[in-house]
């Protein structure tokens, strides 16, 4: 008898909880502020540009900011390069590259592995001492 009557208790207070109006501001003003932290994290990848995918025919090889809205591109289309300035309201076709640059992407895929291969003589060298001074030769 004692254990329902506790029971009914605590049911009893959960109700009047979510019926609390200072409860129901607290969870409304919690649901904004996630609203809000969704929001904000959209605009900075919209404008950061986070989602920068190039698809098979058409890459960015190298960029450089020429102002707060102002970009200067160098695209590949096929195997030709162009150098295009981007702004705000328009792009415009500045020049078509005689000699091709390098694509960045190769650069930034060595330094990928050079970190790959670091990674993992460091994870070796934390659960096997043994290794850790077989890979500190080069360095």
């Amino acid at each position: 008898m004692l254990p329902l009557l506790f029971s009914h208790q605590a049911c009893a207070q959960s109700t009047q909880s979510i019926t609390n109006p200072t409860s129901v501001l607290s969870i409304f003003l919690s649901l904004l502020v996630v609203v809000g932290i969704i929001f904000s994290l959209a605009w900075l990848m919209r404008r950061f540009n986070v989602t920068h995918a190039a698809n098979g025919q058409m890459k960015v090889v190298a960029s450089m900011m020429a102002g707060a809205k102002e970009r200067i591109m160098v695209i590949q289309v096929g195997d030709e390069q162009h150098l295009i300035g981007v702004t705000a309201h328009n792009i415009n076709h500045l020049s078509k590259l005689e000699t091709p640059l390098a694509p960045a992407g190769n650069g930034q895929e060595d330094n990928g592995a050079d970190f790959r291969q670091k990674l993992v003589k460091a994870m070796a060298g934390a659960m096997n001492p043994a290794v850790k001074g077989e890979g500190n030769d080069k360095q």
